[in-house]
């Protein structure tokens, strides 16, 4: 036998399926690459601190952004404070106390999944048909942040049930052999190390938020103007991105700055998520 064409019996040979699979991976983050480019490439000259501190003129062609980025900033925050405690709840009922067996359990998990998969202007249509007549809202930031709220709950639930549920069992042994309640268990134990998957169902949520036009049209409104209360009609960053690209002639160029602006705070907030969990969360609960 030739030792020399010999394969080694461990050397790693590329298959068929290795390759398909990273020319698809290749494929995906060159078509992310050439997006953001473009983006970068049309956007960056627009961007400055007069355009991110001066308000809109001539129908966003001239002036900058900054009461849309005090809408978009007022409307997540609605989003965020009326889905996280609603979602947290939820999310430790389905994982600590509604077994997956149980006809409520899936009842729920289903129903979840399917309101995960509507599309967002039906949310909109909602939004404005709840919120805004029967509520009497208006079209305001607080009909579109509980819109958003609504929209985003399943996935947040799902995501910070799964995460309920990968805490290790020795932990949860632990906590009962010491005579915690049920309650104090959760409270001191499980939300804590759940935290990173509770920590990354919040940024898929946001990051969905910030990125929804379709729900906003029907709720926040179209109004650039600063707003003064929650009550008061805001223009969403993504809304002002669409209306600047379909229905303001000449507005590409701020068109291409706003989403550029868009990408680098998405970017920014998992950044800092990302900061977070390495900085507090695993360093506080994870070493010894």
């Amino acid at each position: 036998m030739d030792v020399s064409t010999a394969s080694a019996p461990n050397e790693p040979r590329l298959r068929a399926s290795d390759l398909l699979v990273w020319s698809a991976a290749l494929a995906s983050l060159g078509v992310c690459l050439a997006i953001v480019g473009h983006i970068f490439w049309q956007g960056a000259a627009a961007l400055s601190w007069e355009f991110l501190a001066a308000a809109p003129e001539s129908a966003g062609r001239a002036g900058g952004i900054a009461p849309i980025l005090v809408s978009t900033a007022l409307i997540l925050g609605v989003c965020i404070v009326a889905s996280l405690p609603v979602g947290l709840a939820t999310a430790i009922l389905l994982a600590e106390y509604a077994d997956a067996g149980t006809i409520f359990g899936r009842l729920i998990r289903r129903s979840l999944d399917v309101l995960a998969a509507v599309p967002s202007i039906i949310f909109g249509m909602f939004g404005n048909a709840f919120f805004a007549k029967t509520l009497g809202l208006g079209f305001s930031i607080l009909s579109g942040g509980l819109t958003l709220a609504c929209m985003v709950l399943p996935l947040f639930i799902r995501v910070a049930e799964e995460a309920f549920r990968s805490v290790p069992a020795p932990h949860r042994l632990a906590v009962a052999s010491l005579g915690f309640s049920r309650a104090s268990a959760i409270l001191r134990v499980l939300i804590p190390l759940a935290a990173p998957g509770i920590l990354a169902g919040l940024v898929l949520a946001v990051g969905r938020a910030m990125a929804e036009t379709a729900a906003l049209l029907f709720t926040s409104g179209y109004s650039d103007r600063m707003p003064e209360s929650l009550f008061d009609s805001g223009r969403a960053l993504s809304i002002h991105i669409y209306d600047l690209a379909m229905n303001v002639p000449g507005g590409n160029a701020n068109a291409h700055g706003s989403a550029l602006v868009l990408i680098v705070l998405l970017v920014a907030i998992n950044l800092l998520v990302s900061w977070f969990l390495h900085r507090f969360v695993k360093k506080g609960f994870h070493t010894p």
